[in-house]
């Protein structure tokens, strides 16, 4: 079970060569990084990378790009300031040997102190089992036959990950695994953690009463 990582970037050459590295101490992968315009020399900073795209800028358009190139059985989106744990390739192919599975991602560990940040972990860990939606800061993996039976991300300037998490609840079962994905705080800390979480459910909220994603990206400082 061959899998490709695939990285969306956009000003990130502070982090993205130990991200590569990181992901490449996992195990055998194709790491595929696709850039949505820096100006920061995110692109020869990452040359270490399989591949490196560029593409519109937004995640959805980025990761789209990057699982038109792949080659996995098995697409994994990282984003660019999370890493995996050690063993996290054997606990995915795990989850995939059920093949009822089509879709998952993995527990987060959100770097920094704080019973706050224990329960974001906990409320978003619980999303997933509960209502089967992970994020793209979960490091969502899917298979590349279902990513492209779906119609891989919609191409919307927010919340992507939500619209996939839809299409891929009713394709078979969505897991959470019980493997740890270390997040950057960076974007709680910029806006404050209650802020920031309130403004996140509001959104989705919001989305799903029918309020347009390009309405509400207007609305949205994203903090990558």
């Amino acid at each position: 079970m061959d899998i490709s990582v695939i990285i969306p970037t956009l000003n990130e050459a502070a982090g993205i060569a130990q991200t590569i590295e990181r992901t490449r101490t996992l195990g055998p992968c194709e790491i595929i990084v696709v850039d949505g315009g820096s100006d920061d020399g995110t692109i020869a900073t990452a040359s270490s990378a399989d591949q490196c795209l560029t593409s519109t800028r937004g995640r959805a358009f980025q990761q789209n790009a990057g699982a038109a190139v792949a080659q996995g059985d098995v697409l994994l989106f990282l984003h660019a300031d999370c890493w995996l744990e050690e063993g996290a390739f054997d606990a995915l192919r795990r989850a995939l040997s059920d093949e009822r599975c089509v879709a998952g991602c993995f527990r987060q560990t959100i770097d920094a102190d704080g019973w706050a940040y224990r329960l974001l972990e906990q409320g978003n860990a619980l999303r997933v089992q509960c209502i089967k939606w992970a994020y793209g800061d979960q490091a969502l993996f899917v298979r590349r036959d279902v990513f492209q039976r779906v119609g891989g991300f919609p191409e919307m300037e927010l919340m992507e990950d939500l619209y996939l998490a839809k299409r891929l609840k009713s394709e078979g079962r969505v897991r959470l695994v019980d493997h740890q994905l270390h997040v950057s705080p960076r974007r709680w800390q910029r806006m404050g953690l209650i802020r920031q979480t309130l403004r996140n459910w509001t959104f989705v909220g919001l989305a799903q009463c029918g309020i347009s994603p390009r309405v509400l990206a207007y609305h949205y400082a994203d903090v990558r």
